[in-house]
């Protein structure tokens, strides 16, 4: 949910995460718009809209600055997903195209439908897939609490 204060904070844990073990955790990343952010589902929208233009890469810039720029907890100006796909290079024209057709919106049902099926019920929610079954971790745990999870995981 990128109007949820929690998800940005767990956001910054799950860089820490990926560059102490980016090789051995693969960071995938699931939509959780919660009802009470009403802006939020088209900003998932907008986020899949960067990554059809410019990939993975394009993905997580885009996460990146709506984190840097939002208020939060609704108070990213919608008027503002356009800027933010110029700002991090893509063509705003096919942006707001791609945007305006909600082509996406299926897709971000669908992530919420597998979060409710795995257990989650708030944001952040991560699920942490190992061969031996699969740990849920709910909240914006810190650094060394996931760490403490991912170490386990790995048999370490």
């Amino acid at each position: 949910d990128t109007e949820c204060p929690f998800c940005k904070r767990f956001d910054t844990t799950l860089k820490q995460v990926m560059a102490k073990y980016g090789n051995q955790v693969a960071w995938v990343y699931r939509h959780y718009p919660l009802p009470m952010h009403s802006k939020a589902t088209k900003e998932a929208e907008a986020t899949e809209c960067a990554a059809e233009q410019g990939g993975n890469t394009a993905f997580w810039r885009y996460v990146d600055r709506i984190f840097e720029v939002s208020p939060l907890n609704n108070g990213l100006d919608p008027n503002e997903l356009p800027k933010i796909a110029e700002y991090i290079g893509l063509n705003k024209a096919k942006f707001e195209a791609c945007l305006a057709s909600g082509k996406f919106a299926s897709k971000i049902q669908a992530h919420m439908q597998d979060m409710n099926k795995a257990g989650g019920s708030g944001t952040p929610f991560s699920v942490i897939v190992t061969p031996k079954g699969n740990i849920p971790v709910g909240g914006a745990v810190s650094f060394e609490q996931i760490e403490s999870t991912i170490k386990s995981a790995l048999g370490k």
